[in-house]
């Protein structure tokens, strides 16, 4: 059996104002999920992650988390 490659992703974690957790991947486009925990969130975010890779026909980009920065306009 053939083991398939591993990736790596840096998540962004946010609440919504109805209290749901939010995970999106920069390097998915599209690539997000919700909910209530954030254990359910990284349980849905790893399932949203493998279903965006099995469609994805090209790697991902590859990116490197590098911060947050609040901006007030």
């Amino acid at each position: 059996m053939r083991k398939s490659k591993q990736h790596e992703f840096s998540v962004v974690v946010e609440r919504d104002e109805d209290g749901y957790y939010v995970a999106s991947v920069p390097a998915l486009p599209g690539c997000h999920t919700q909910a209530r925990s954030l254990d359910k969130l990284l349980e849905r975010i790893k399932e949203a992650i493998a279903l965006c890779l099995e469609m994805e026909e090209t790697e991902p980009t590859t990116t490197e988390f590098v911060g947050v920065q609040r901006v007030t306009v």
